[in-house]
């Protein structure tokens, strides 16, 4: 195995082994509340999960953003500037935080509104979203250092992180929810918990020395608005991003509240599952993040190519195996899931579209983290935006007499929509040759 791919395996086996974990957490939440006699609860959880992404996945800049910063100036040489992108990304991670707890209350409402689901699972959404706000801080201030972990090449801190969060997690589901009869709020209570410990871990990940570095820095990086204000505009555009991608996801479960509870909850275990293939291909994503932004910041542009061509093999692969896996691990896998006969006809109707996604989606994971790596963030959201307002929404509008297959569709073409027009944008991008700016 050639040196570039023996990179992207190390940088790429611990992200896979981490990401997968997460939605293995949804999983965990999805089986131990689609067993209990009310699909209300799932539902619930299932409607506050894709409210609250809106309020933390919507600065999931903060991760993204430390990682292409941290990665070019690490590849030019530069320790001191990456710290100092570290130590700027923890401030505001800390002051979107605190909003978010001050404001927690009225966030919980104002998410189950835009949702408009039925009264009983809007209640638990809204109870499940005002108990995970008060992990903010842990959230936030995690994203920033996984970022830093990413860009430095370095990701089996990050793995370490997540498998003690989410390990923990599941055994506290298990006492919330069986235990104590806890419900979604348990399930609530289990990943606050959880998070605060991963976050502890993440700290201790970054060792003594750099800590000691960080603290130095700390009061030069907190004066000036300067700094702030550039940081900001520069991650703008991938909050803008991630808030349509997140939309995407929110209006699919919206939309699957309108055909009944059954369908939302059949719909949140199967979204759980195309997570659990996502993550697994972000993975690789991640790679290309870490080695496309060392190169670019080295003025390596062949070597930003070959990291490309490669990640691409690896994504590629691995979403023809994640398909493999669903077509013929069906029968086995989905009866573990719940044993609510109309949620079990969900998966049945429905399952042809799981097995499409992977492959669909793959192109676009694999160029998220090619232009993350890369700094380029306007395009990644004017790709994001046409893909939502210009295909998802539409397909949707003209697939609705189709129920929950038009749903489903309407998603597959989204997401295959993702790749195309970022393949177009990349292809431009090479054919003007600006991927490294001369101010670079």
């Amino acid at each position: 195995m050639n040196t570039l791919n023996s990179k992207i395996l190390r940088i790429a086996w611990p992200a896979v082994v981490a990401n997968i974990s997460v939605p293995l957490l949804g999983l965990v939440d999805a089986a131990l509340l689609g067993h209990l006699s009310d699909p209300s609860h799932l539902a619930g959880v299932a409607i506050g999960t894709a409210a609250l992404s809106f309020f933390y996945w919507g600065f999931s800049f903060l991760r993204m953003g430390t990682t292409g910063e941290v990665a070019r100036t690490l590849g030019a040489g530069n320790l001191q500037d990456a710290l100092d992108s570290l130590c700027r990304s923890g401030v505001v991670a800390g002051v979107i935080a605190l909003f978010l707890l001050v404001f927690a209350h009225p966030l919980a409402q104002l998410g189950v509104l835009l949702m408009n689901p039925e009264e009983t699972s809007g209640l638990l959404a809204q109870r499940y979203m005002e108990i995970r706000f008060l992990s903010a801080p842990a959230v936030l201030t995690t994203y920033v250092i996984v970022g830093w972990f990413i860009g430095s090449q370095n990701t089996r801190w990050p793995l370490v992180v997540l498998l003690t969060t989410n390990l923990l997690n599941i055994v506290l589901d298990a006492h919330f929810i069986l235990d104590r009869g806890m419900a979604s709020e348990g399930a609530a209570l289990a990943t606050v918990i959880a998070e605060y410990v991963g976050l502890a871990v993440a700290i201790l990940g970054l060792g003594g020395e750099k800590l000691r570095l960080l603290a130095q820095r700390l009061g030069s990086n907190i004066r000036g608005a300067n700094p702030y204000l550039r940081l900001l505009k520069a991650n703008a555009e991938i909050m803008v991003r991630t808030l349509a991608l997140l939309f995407a996801f929110a209006f699919f479960t919206a939309a699957g509240e309108r055909l009944g509870t059954t369908v939302v909850a059949a719909n949140a275990v199967m979204i759980q599952l195309l997570l659990f293939a996502s993550f697994a291909l972000d993975g690789f994503a991640y790679a290309a993040e870490g080695l496309a932004g060392q190169a670019l910041g080295a003025r390596r542009l062949q070597d930003f190519y070959e990291v490309t061509r490669q990640c691409g093999l690896w994504v590629g692969g691995s979403g023809f195996l994640i398909s493999m896996i669903i077509l013929f691990g069906y029968s086995s896998l989905f009866p573990l899931l719940s044993d609510i006969s109309s949620v079990r006809e969900v998966f049945d109707a429905q399952r042809v579209w799981l097995i499409l996604l992977p492959l669909v989606a793959a192109p676009s994971y694999l160029l998220d983290g090619i232009f993350i790596g890369a700094g380029a963030t306007r395009p990644m959201m004017i790709c994001m935006l046409v893909s939502v307002l210009l295909v998802f929404l539409p397909c949707w509008f003209l697939t609705q007499d189709w129920g929950n297959h038009g749903l489903w569709l309407s998603f597959t073409v989204f997401n295959a929509m993702r790749g195309l027009t970022m393949g177009l944008a990349f292809w431009r991008i090479s054919y003007q040759n600006r991927w490294i700016p001369s101010s670079l």
